[in-house]
């Protein structure tokens, strides 16, 4: 049987309990983010808490908050946090964002549910941890815009078509973008973004590029965002 327990360089993430497991769209945003002068973090749809966990090991943060509507999802997180090095600085909460009141915070993560037009998957978890039913782009904008302190900043992964939309009708202003391709001939799959209420005169583009062109092997941009994490790194 394969083992549900997922083993990073200075934490451990047992996924059991979540419905959504973890996979490379949170780990790149997590290594990606900037975390300077980020004290306060909150990790909208915390999954299994990696996020907030990368979170913890990478920088000075006080006070992480993972929030997640489902049940299963916070109590596996809350283990997560429990039997990590950070135990005291991170905390797992069961609730909408909509519905979430709290201080603000100086940075906000999410990996969102992304699917808005495929068939909805027969397990009721999955689905609500896969499709927008329980949050919509314009109701996560929102929840940002209201939790987010002004000078804070708020950073997403999505698949590129949907970042756009994202990027169309959000109230904050872009600061940094990443463009992700799985080889470097190949179309975008994954935008990342971070922004603010802040306009900025100059937006930072980036782009990055997980394989080779040839083979499974990973590019040299690609093990360095993440070697801090990766055993195999």
């Amino acid at each position: 049987m394969r083992s549900s327990r997922f083993t990073f360089k200075q934490f451990a993430i047992e996924q059991s309990g979540a419905a959504m497991k973890i996979g490379t769209d949170g780990v790149l945003l997590g290594a990606w983010v900037d975390v300077v002068d980020a004290n306060r973090v909150l990790d909208i749809g915390t999954g299994t808490g990696v996020i907030a966990l990368m979170m913890a090991q990478r920088g000075g943060a006080q006070r992480i908050v993972g929030v997640d509507i489902e049940n299963g999802a916070v109590e596996c997180a809350t283990n997560n946090f429990l039997n990590s090095p950070w135990a005291k600085r991170l905390m797992a909460v069961q609730s909408s964002v909509q519905d979430f009141e709290s201080e603000k915070f100086d940075l906000i993560l999410s990996n969102p549910p992304y699917f808005t037009d495929s068939l909805l998957c027969p397990d009721s978890l999955r689905t609500m941890a896969r499709h927008t039913t329980s949050l919509t782009l314009e109701q996560l904008d929102a929840s940002v815009s209201r939790l987010l302190e002004k000078s804070g900043r708020f950073a997403l992964i999505l698949p590129t078509e949907q970042m756009e939309r994202y990027l169309a009708l959000t109230q904050l202003n872009l600061v940094r973008r990443c463009d992700v391709r799985s080889r470097s001939g190949s179309e975008t799959i994954r935008t990342m973004a971070e922004l603010s209420f802040d306009s900025h005169k100059s937006v930072a583009y980036e782009s990055l590029t997980i394989y080779e062109d040839e083979g499974q092997q990973y590019t040299a941009q690609y093990r360095e965002l993440t070697k801090d994490f990766y055993l195999k790194f």
